[in-house]
């Protein structure tokens, strides 16, 4: 039974886990790998999980494959965790979607970015509004791509069917103006990882999606206690630690100049590190190379050197 809409509320108020696909060395999708990295995440304390999501290679899925990647994660997670299922495309591809993701039983829409080449404010939010007329589940659109206005951030959060708006731009001071224009009842969630983490945070987000933290769990859920906490000191440590790793997946990777080029084999390759299932990857991305795939080991190493030294003298002050 999917969660209400209270419930998917106060679940976006957290840190939500993109859970990756793994493909084997044929390109095939290993379901049973998905399965396991959600229960092994929500062991962990994780109760928000994006499925067939931006990290999850949604545009090198099939549609019957984001159907299929999104069952493994419902059907291995207790009823109390919230899945969100990445949605996009023509109106009428969208819709046929999200009534599938109906009968899997998700608990909300992620509505995906546009890809269009061209668009206009009000002819997408006539398209949220058409993607609602055929499901009672919540819509989450993700923000990321295109530059809206305050007017159009704020109208987004008046529609009925909108209970969150994940934000993936990195204007703060558009973010801020977005939020004290907009619906009270809307949750913000940072689409921007822990990086963005502490700045928006103070401008009135109330949860983020992961990075590093969808392979080392413990780090966004202390992060999202401190910030709960006003513990602003301790936020922007463990920020800090996150940096390095987070750096390294805005780098373009070898023979490319767009950036970002390696962020999802490097997520993938900390998944591994951490003893999870990380996987290949599909065209148009590319796996890391031997040198890339050091650096990430690197990397890693160190990002788990400082966070247990922050974590031990945490618990040492709070001794």
């Amino acid at each position: 039974m999917p969660l209400a809409t209270a419930e998917v509320k106060e679940r976006l108020r957290g840190v939500a886990v993109g859970l990756l696909t793994p493909f084997d060395q044929n390109g095939d999708i290993e379901r049973w790998k998905i399965e396991e990295n959600a229960q092994s995440l929500y062991e962990e304390g994780i109760r928000t999980f994006l499925a067939a999501a931006n990290i999850s290679e949604y545009h090198s899925l099939a549609d019957e494959e984001r159907i299929n990647v999104t069952e493994s994660a419902v059907t291995s997670l207790p009823s109390d965790a919230c899945v969100l299922a990445g949605v996009g495309g023509s109106t009428d591809q969208a819709q046929e979607l999200i009534q599938a993701y109906d009968r899997v039983g998700v608990d909300a829409m992620m509505v995906m970015p546009p890809d269009h080449t061209y668009l206009h404010e009000q002819g997408l939010l006539e398209y949220y509004r058409s993607l609602a007329a055929v499901t009672e589940t919540s819509l989450v659109p993700y923000v990321r791509g295109f530059d809206p206005s305050v007017e159009y951030l704020a109208q987004l959060t008046r529609l009925d069917s909108v209970v969150g708006i994940k934000y993936a731009l990195t204007d703060s001071v558009k973010l801020g103006a977005g939020i004290g224009a907009g619906a009270d009842d809307v949750v913000w969630v940072n689409g921007l990882a822990e990086p963005y983490a502490v700045s928006y945070w103070a401008e009135g987000v109330e949860g983020f999606s992961a990075g590093v933290s969808n392979f080392r769990p413990e780090v966004g859920l202390e992060l999202y206690d401190a910030l709960s906490a006003g513990d602003w000191r301790h936020a922007r440590e463990l920020r800090d630690a996150c940096l390095p790793y987070q750096s390294f997946r805005d780098e373009p990777g070898q023979n490319n100049d767009i950036g970002g080029g390696i962020s999802v084999p490097v997520v993938k390759k900390g998944l591994e590190l951490a003893g999870l299932y990380g996987g290949d990857v599909r065209e148009p991305i590319r796996s890391l190379t031997p040198q890339e795939e050091k650096r990430a080991e690197e990397l890693y190493d160190q990002l788990d050197d400082e966070l247990d030294r922050i974590l031990s003298n945490d618990a040492s002050r709070k001794d």
